[in-house]
């Protein structure tokens, strides 16, 4: 498969603190990458530089071969970039359905809907109404919202008028998911997706990313719930103290013993999930070890 993304010696320093140190990174057309580590690896910072909320100090970003370093995060929206943020992010102001919009302005005034009947109806109205251009185009990309609030069955689709500060936490971040898809992505970068969800809630998430991976669909996910990553991910990068530390498939990474010493050096698989859980890393890691997938 040809390469997507390419990283090459990718730094970030914040003073004294290397954030990630000479970070590279391929991903492939259509692959599912999952990035992990201890809390402090620097996974979202590694984020934030390849979609461009943050500057490298050293290293390039490339793109199906185009070097899009530094680029602000609208103009990766322009090439389809889509992510979203480890502590959710959503216009609690506005409804779901405006919400989910937003994640479709950069294609407002070149809407092509993939429905042919509605695709047929924008032509139309371009070529005898041309100033009733964007009504028309908004009409075509709430028919393509209200389908991609349908992959989350009735969770969003009934309460796409409602405000979206009077979700819940889950649901929020289901928005900010539909948001990004909005965007017909070309590739998706997901950061913990599924925080602060019960089993229940990360696992609708998880076959939802699953279907996504099923079109084609290019993804890079962070997620500190391990069986979630083992189950869905092509390959995984691990990453220490800002550095890349193993990289392989599920099955060669959760048996390396560089992977599960940096788990254990930091005492804590995940974030506030694991810890609140009463999770440590030594169980959690013997069981990843031991092939539970």
């Amino acid at each position: 498969m040809p390469k997507l993304l390419e990283v090459r010696g990718l730094v970030r320093r914040f003073g004294g603190l290397t954030a990630v140190d000479g970070i590279d990174l391929d991903v492939a057309e259509g692959e599912m990458v999952s990035v992990i580590g201890p809390n402090g690896a620097g996974k979202t910072t590694l984020f934030n530089l390849v979609t461009g909320l943050d500057h490298p100090d050293d290293g390039s970003v490339r793109l199906a071969g185009e070097d899009v370093t530094g680029l602000a995060p609208e103009a990766l929206a322009r090439r389809r970039v889509a992510r979203t943020f480890q502590h959710g992010r959503v216009f609690g102001n506005l409804t779901v359905m405006d919400n989910v919009l937003i994640g479709a302005h950069t294609r407002l005034k070149v809407a092509r809907p993939g429905w042919p009947i509605l695709g047929a109806v924008a032509e139309l109205g371009r070529a005898l109404f041309g100033v009733f251009e964007p009504a028309v185009e908004e009409y075509a990309l709430k028919a393509e919202a209200r389908e991609i609030l349908k992959l989350f069955g009735d969770r969003l689709l009934p309460r796409q008028d409602q405000p979206a500060y009077s979700l819940s936490y889950a649901n929020r971040r289901r928005v900010e998911i539909a948001r990004a898809l909005a965007l017909k992505p070309r590739i998706l970068f997901l950061d913990e997706p599924t925080a602060g969800m019960n089993p229940t809630e990360t696992n609708e998430i998880m076959e939802i990313v699953r279907g996504l991976k099923a079109t084609g669909l290019t993804i890079v996910l962070i997620e500190h719930k391990l069986d979630m990553v083992m189950r869905l991910s092509d390959r995984i990068v691990v990453m220490d103290d800002g550095a890349r530390i193993a990289e392989g498939p599920p099955s060669a990474v959760r048996h390396d013993p560089k992977v599960i010493a940096a788990y254990l050096g930091h005492g804590s698989v995940g974030g506030a999930d694991d810890r609140a859980a009463g999770a440590v890393a030594e169980p959690r890691l013997k069981a990843v070890a031991g092939g539970r997938a």
